[in-house]
């Protein structure tokens, strides 16, 4: 007779060939399950083929401004079916022709017949495939930047209101001298404000591939301008601008270089690394519970251990912020071997590494919006552990106000020696409280300033410039950035974090 454990095996043994027929394709969770819808579009195929669209409309106008025998009926029509694309149709034709391009050549030329002539004219692949991809960097570079400022706005908030709650400073992650909250916040506004003046010059120097042809020497256009250079120039710039961008790159082979895609990532790869090492401060200070993430009401921070309030926002961050600092590398490799004018195996990595560098960068940035705006500080624990490690910190003061008094510095400064490692083997031995203060107080040696010690350990006159620092640096740095971007303060995202 079977046990209950064979019965298992046999039935786990084979997956059955009718179950869950709608769930049995892998669905990348970085779509599925992080991703914002606003990020999303502008690396979908409904961007990317209405932008092709708009790129064989752009050349066609500028090539009939030049001279070319371009109707304005044909233009009429190419315009009126921009967001007119048939999918289904441009698979069959790219099938049939093992080109993808083609293929949408085709299904363009199907909507819009009288303009079929004259799509792509003069063109090479990398024309509607670079230069798109170049726009939608340019598009998710701005939804970068909208919220770093959005980010940089919560975090001003937080670091005006703890500006002068004094903590723990580390370092090695051993206390050290005191800081503030709000200070410490500035150290991470500080890094991102460096991602967004990168995240700036990106977008205002990014140029579009242009108009080159099919090894970058514009062949193909001299020869449609029957060798009028100067023609081809003002069709290369005019379509730039067609296109909103500024300039093209100056000189290329098939492709811009991939140097590019290498500079693009290191920006994203930057603000993932500010993202982490505040996200990395946060898991500390939440296991000291002086700082907790935000945390819903019905929330479940272990399926074990019900009392647990985990950081998971933090972690999240942490974890896709180490994916994005992975990713230069594989665009520096790209780049490094691409031969002459062009090789292909740049292709199929890019289609990954571009989307999904944006797509994670913006989700670490919603997730950093969220867990700054929802951050809860809890002052008494955060002073618990400031007095534990105050009086070791306070004694250089209280040697100097007893010297004043009289005292013999050598004297005083043995004592305090002598009080500090027995007061140090309370607490490291017996895991007592640090009664160095106490012991202080008895010893007569010290009456100079029995009646003022208390005054003399205030925590917030250990904390240097911290709290003035705060307000110079959202004055100086935070605000202005706030003022000269409002209107991204203005618009509101579209997606919710969901856990």
């Amino acid at each position: 007779m079977s046990s209950n454990a064979d019965k298992f095996l046999e039935a786990a043994a084979h997956f059955p060939d009718d179950a869950l027929p709608d769930n049995r394709v892998y669905e990348h969770p970085l779509v599925q399950r992080y991703a914002t819808k606003e990020m999303s579009f502008i690396w979908s195929p409904a961007m990317k083929f209405t932008t092709w669209r708009k790129l064989w409309t752009a050349l066609a106008t500028a090539e009939q401004e030049l001279g070319i025998e371009i109707s304005d009926e044909q233009l009429e029509q190419m315009r009126a079916k921009l967001f007119d694309v048939d999918f289904e149709l441009a698979a069959e034709k790219e099938a049939e022709f093992r080109h993808d391009v083609m293929g949408h050549v085709h299904a363009f030329g199907e909507v819009a017949p009288k303009a079929m002539p004259v799509i792509h004219l003069g063109a090479t692949s990398c024309y509607v495939g670079d230069n798109t991809d170049l726009v939608q960097i340019r598009d998710a570079l701005k939804l970068i930047k909208r919220k770093l400022v959005q980010v940089l706005d919560t975090l001003k908030t937080f670091a005006e209101k703890h500006r002068d709650l004094a903590t723990l400073g580390y370092t090695h992650y051993q206390p050290a001298q005191l800081t503030t909250v709000g200070k410490r916040a500035c150290l991470w506004m500080q890094d991102l404000v460096l991602d967004l003046e990168r995240v700036d010059r990106e977008i205002e120097e990014l140029p579009m591939r242009g108009v080159k042809g099919t090894t970058g020497t514009q062949a193909s256009f001299l020869e449609l301008f029957d060798g009028d250079h100067d023609k081809v120039k003002q069709l290369n710039k005019r379509v730039c601008e067609l296109m909103n961008f500024k300039k093209a790159i100056a000189v290329s082979g098939q492709t811009y270089t991939r140097k590019i895609d290498f500079s693009i990532l290191s920006v994203l790869s930057g603000v993932a690394q500010s993202a982490y090492k505040m996200c990395g401060d946060i898991r500390l200070l939440a296991n000291l519970k002086e700082v907790e993430e935000p945390f819903a009401k019905k929330q479940i921070g272990s399926s074990a251990m019900a009392y647990k309030r985990n950081p998971m926002r933090s972690e999240r961050v942490c974890s896709l912020a180490r994916y994005v600092m992975g990713l230069p590398n594989a665009a520096a490799n790209t780049h490094a071997n691409q031969w002459f004018e062009r090789t292909l195996d740049d292709s199929a990595i890019r289609r990954i590494i571009l989307p999904e560098g944006f797509l994670a960068c913006d989700v670490i940035l919603t997730l950093l919006a969220n867990i700054s705006d929802g951050m809860v500080v809890w002052p008494n624990v955060v002073r618990a552990h400031v007095m534990a490690e105050l009086p070791f910190m306070s004694t250089e003061v209280i040697l100097m106000e007893c010297v004043k008094a009289g005292g013999d510095r050598q004297e005083l400064h043995e004592a305090i020696r002598v009080h500090s490692m027995d007061a140090g083997a309370v607490v490291k031995g017996e895991g007592k409280p640090n009664d160095l203060l106490e012991r202080i107080a008895k010893d007569p040696i010290f009456k100079a300033v029995h009646a003022k010690l208390d005054t003399l350990v205030e925590p917030s006159l250990f904390v240097g410039r911290a709290p003035e620092q705060v307000d110079e640096f959202i004055d100086e740095e935070i605000n202005p950035i706030l003022e000269a971007n409002q209107g991204l303060l203005a618009q509101e995202s579209v997606d919710a974090v969901n856990v």
